[in-house]
């Protein structure tokens, strides 16, 4: 039977591009879901992960870095983590310990101005900064908005995120248990698995690369009851010098992309996994709806 007080909510995590919402996701569910890189607009599509412990339930929605549209994957990303504003029940901003508030985080800040949902400002790496300093960047964000909490944190190395569950507890509603407590993720394995090939691109490739691919799963099926699977999946690139560049010297970069990201699917399944990958040229895809809805990046979604 369900204590009473249990509190359960939707917490939206934002903030721009390459800040560490994905990092600091996986290191509160305690397991890698949601990809990360070095790279900007690692996350595209909304990832659901949950959080359960005796006093209560979190799901978090991972959305993509809010930044300036330039196409209309851009525009499809932006919309999805304004979407999730309206949703949820707590709004968890990251922001970096920098010595001003820049463009981007004013550019926020507008998005925020007419939101009613309360919004907890989690500073992250703050491993890479002074105390003085930190509490000279608090006062400054104060001052730029009213934040129901400041918390900081290093979604890297673990500080202070027990405080940061804490303080999201505070904030949700009591409510039911939205999901199974062993439950992580409500993502299919085929979109983790998607996810994890490009990963392993964008860790892997040149810069100019990544921004363009997009992962496709043609297949992923068991052998009887083995637990082995035979996964088929498609890199989709946007000019012809980019698939020789994935493809790589007689094959040695897609070999090296598919033998890691086996090695994690396998790791996450609990399962042996044959994985085959093949490379497409879509020119300009990230700008055809068609190719957009295809890869899976819907507005319905």
């Amino acid at each position: 039977m369900q204590n009473t007080g249990f509190r359960s909510g939707f917490v939206t995590l934002i903030g721009r591009p390459n800040v560490g919402k994905s990092t600091l996701m996986n290191r509160l569910i305690g397991q890698k879901i949601a990809i990360t890189s070095e790279k900007p607009q690692t996350t595209r599509n909304r990832i659901q992960t949950v959080y359960t412990d005796d006093r209560g339930q979190i799901i978090f929605l991972d959305t993509p870095g809010i930044h300036r549209v330039k196409n209309r994957l851009d525009g499809y990303m932006v919309s999805v983590a304004e979407h999730t504003l309206k949703e949820s029940d707590l709004i968890a901003w990251l922001a970096e310990p920098t010595t001003y508030i820049g463009e981007n985080e004013k550019y926020i800040l507008k998005k925020l101005a007419g939101v009613k949902t309360p919004v907890v400002l989690v500073l992250n790496k703050i491993d890479t900064i002074s105390r003085e300093d930190l509490m000279k960047l608090i006062v400054m964000y104060r001052d730029a908005y009213d934040f129901a909490e400041i918390v900081p944190v290093s979604a890297l190395k673990g500080d202070n995120t027990d405080e940061l569950v804490n303080v999201i507890f505070k904030y949700l509603p009591e409510g039911p248990m939205y999901f199974d407590p062993d439950t992580v993720t409500d993502q299919p394995m085929r979109q983790i698995a998607a996810e994890l090939i490009r990963e392993k691109a964008l860790r892997n490739l040149q810069d100019e690369v990544p921004h363009g691919i997009a992962v496709v799963i043609d297949q992923m099926k068991e052998r009887g009851t083995s637990n082995f699977f035979d996964i088929d999946a498609t890199i989709i690139c946007e000019r012809d010098s980019h698939k020789g560049i994935i493809i790589g010297k007689n094959g040695a970069m897609l070999k090296k992309i598919g033998t890691q990201a086996r090695r994690e699917i396998e790791a996450l399944m609990d399962a042996q996994v044959n994985l085959k990958l093949w490379v497409k040229v879509r020119k300009e895809w990230r700008d055809n709806e068609l190719y957009l809805k295809n890869y899976g990046y819907r507005e319905e979604n």
